[in-house]
């Protein structure tokens, strides 16, 4: 009887055992049908593509077309017989992007247009507009202009705050003059600066493929938002090689600002001269941060001196948000409204000082006044420094004169003059020439100068 009752049991634990692999294997061919079915689908229909931000954006994208009329070399002397030399029309071609549908603007570079006596704009339905020349401005490369139309695209700016290198980017233009084309990248820098020092300079720097006709096109993120204008490449050959600029939709914005307003962008002044503070240099200052815009010099009579900004004062931040150097000063008071506040903060001695100042109008610029007449009234106590020849001064007076500067030397390089009193080596009293030397026999990385021109105080750093 027990064997029976056994053999039951087993019997039905093999056919529980059996039942639950079948099930097992039918839940499995189902999941196996199920994913099988998922996969087509995501391979018909849901393939990662850029199409869908493109079909928004293209649109709002444009060729542009430029003509010139330019005179030829008088190779031939007509001007000498009182005729006007031959002429000849010269044509070119761009991309621009539609910024605002309803009053029809359009963003593109300056030098698209720069000289252009007609302009046309090719749109993506293919209609062909005249286009006016709102402004201009050569040193940032943005220009604007108007068109008369309707059913326009305009495309959404982005917070370009919110970039960082590595955010993958889509350049459209006209390469070539061939046609809207798109090209893919990353953004492979920020805050470039250097390629053409008298401009305004803060571009994003990309791998997308910018070529020639892509100057004023567009640079988006993946969202169809507009990061940039894109206006120069760095290449041996003329062509892409993965090194393009665009100017970044912040600065095209602020420069927008101005052309609508006045079709020209009427500069801020500070009255400083100023320059990168780095590391190395706030080894030798000891100014309390190792980066930002250190004032080299205040101009009298300047906004800068009427709201009390100091020689040697280190600039860390405008309207609250952190710079790194000069460029963010520069930018942000060339680009500011006339009339508009800033609010900088100040290290003055390794303590912070709010100071606001409101820009004027002019150029952010200060000549250097300079003494090249030496007083004969000094003593002939010399040395030489740097290709400076330097002196005691004679008098109630204390530091050190510079008496003369070899114009090829360091010394001049740094802006050293003839004149100039010399009353401070990294920050410590020099009032003597033996003072002096003292000083740089220590042999500091980096020589800081407090140096009165005319009366006036300035600082002078060679490294």
């Amino acid at each position: 009887m027990t064997s029976q009752i056994r053999f039951k049991s087993f019997t039905h634990r093999y056919l529980l055992k059996a039942m639950l692999a079948v099930a097992v294997m039918a839940a499995g061919l189902a999941s196996i049908a199920s994913l099988q079915a998922e996969t087509q689908q995501v391979y018909d229909n849901s393939m990662p593509s850029l199409a869908p931000m493109l079909e928004t954006v293209t649109p709002a994208v444009v060729n542009i077309s430029v003509s010139r009329v330019e005179r030829m070399p008088d190779v031939f002397g007509f001007g000498s017989n009182g005729q006007q030399p031959p002429v000849r029309r010269s044509r070119g071609a761009g991309s621009g992007v539609v910024i605002d549908s309803e009053d029809g603007f359009i963003i593109t570079n300056h030098h698209v247009v720069a000289g252009a006596d007609a302009i046309t704009v090719g749109l993506l339905d293919g209609r062909v507009l005249e286009a006016e020349l709102i402004g201009s401005d050569e040193q940032t490369d943005i220009a604007l202009l108007q068109v008369e139309a309707d059913r326009l695209s305009a495309v959404e700016l982005a917070d370009v705050s919110r970039l960082r290198i590595g955010d993958y980017v889509v350049a459209i233009g006209n390469p070539f003059g061939i046609g809207q084309t798109v090209t893919s990248g990353i953004i492979s820098a920020l805050g470039r600066a250097g390629i053409n020092n008298d401009n305004y300079e803060d571009f994003i720097q990309t791998d997308a493929a910018i070529n020639v006709g892509n100057s004023g096109g567009a640079l988006v993120d993946l969202q169809g938002r507009l990061v940039g204008i894109n206006t120069a490449i760095i290449s041996g050959s003329g062509t892409s090689s993965g090194v393009g600029f665009a100017v970044p939709v912040d600065m095209v914005a602020a420069v927008v600002t101005h052309l609508e307003r006045d079709g020209v962008v009427r500069r801020g002044q500070l009255g400083v001269i100023i320059r990168d503070h780095t590391p190395l240099v706030e080894e030798t200052l000891e100014l309390g941060a190792e980066r930002g815009a250190l004032i080299m010099q205040v101009m009298p009579g300047s906004v800068a001196d009427e709201v009390g900004l100091q020689v040697s004062d280190l600039v860390v931040s405008i309207n609250g948000k952190n710079i790194v150097g000069s460029r963010e000063l520069r930018n942000a008071v060339g680009l500011a409204g006339v009339d508009q506040e800033l609010e900088l903060g100040i290290l003055r001695d390794g303590e912070p000082v709010s100071v606001t100042a409101l820009i004027v109008a002019g150029e952010d610029q200060a000549s250097v006044a300079t003494n090249g007449e030496p007083n004969n009234a000094r003593r002939a106590d010399e040395t030489r420094f740097l290709g400076a020849r330097l002196q005691d001064v004679v008098g109630a007076e204390t530091g050190v004169e510079i008496a003369d500067v070899d114009q090829r030397s360091p010394a001049w390089a740094a802006g050293l003059r003839p004149g100039d009193i010399v009353q401070e080596v990294n920050r410590q009293p020099a009032a003597s020439l033996s003072e002096f030397n003292r000083l740089l026999s220590k042999e500091p990385e980096v020589i800081a100068l407090g140096v009165v021109r005319g009366g006036q105080k300035l600082l002078v750093i060679l490294s």
